[in-house]
Order: C-alpha cells, then sequence, then structure tokens
C-alpha cells in the first residue's frame, strides 16, 4: 500500500505510539511541511524533541514523544479560515475552548493558530492536536 499523504501518516503514527505509550517514533518520509508541523508541536508543548534523520533517500524525523498528546491528525480537506474565523474550526476540531491547538498554514509560514490569530492573518487549518 502506497502513502497518499505523508502528513496524515506522521500524525496518525504518532498519535498511535502515544497511545501505546511509546517514547520515541520515526516519521518517515520526512518532508519541510511535517518538519514545521512538528515545530509547531514542540512550541506548543506536545512533543520533547524531534530530530532529522537523513538515511540517503528521503530522511526521517526521530520524534521525541512525552505523553501529552491525545490526539492528533490532519484536517481533511483544508478548510481556509480568516483571522476572525478560527474559533468555528476550534468548535469543530477541538474538545474544548482554549484546549488544543490547530495548525494553520499561512503566507507567513506554518504556525498555531493562536499566533495567526494574534498576528491578524488567515490561511488554511491542516491539523488539530490535543
Amino acid at each position: 500500500m502506497t502513502a497518499n499523504d505523508p502528513l496524515s501518516n506522521a500524525l496518525s503514527g504518532i498519535s498511535n505510539a502515544e497511545s501505546v505509550g511509546h517514547l520515541t517514533h520515526e516519521v518517515s518520509p520526512a518532508s519541510n511541511e511535517i518538519g514545521q508541523v512538528l515545530e509547531v508541536f514542540y512550541d506548543r508543548g506536545y512533543v520533547d524533541g524531534f530530530e532529522f534523520v537523513d538515511d540517503g533517500r528521503s530522511g526521517q524525523f526521530e520524534v521525541e514523544l512525552k505523553g501529552a498528546i491525545n490526539e492528533c491528525g490532519p484536517v481533511k480537506p483544508r478548510y481556509s479560515a480568516g483571522a476572525d474565523e478560527f474559533e468555528k474550526w476550534e468548535k469543530r476540531f477541538l474538545p474544548a475552548r482554549d484546549y488544543g491547538t490547530l495548525v494553520v498554514t499561512t503566507s507567513h509560514g506554518i504556525m498555531s493558530h493562536y499566533e495567526a490569530r494574534e498576528q491578524g492573518i488567515g490561511g488554511q487549518v491542516i491539523a488539530y492536536v490535543y
């Protein structure tokens, strides 16, 4: 079976590893998008860290888990959201207000919806974590 959506595969792998109590997880193949999503997870305190490992092909990320993720996943289809519309998407994908994070791709890069709201920019919602 082929991997049609690497971000979806990476997030489901991380979610599964967290649910069974693993301390690390290897995300393969690596991409810039997955790296930036992991950076948001790290900044918001959901993972202890991650490292890119060059394996001679596409590379992989070694993610250090800390047991802080209850659930994470991709948002399909990728909905557009204005700077003032994030609350609507919080209600749809997160269990409670100000609990969890939406990952948004904007013209200024991939960031959490808190940063995007603070900067007053919108974008597309690509993932969630809580």
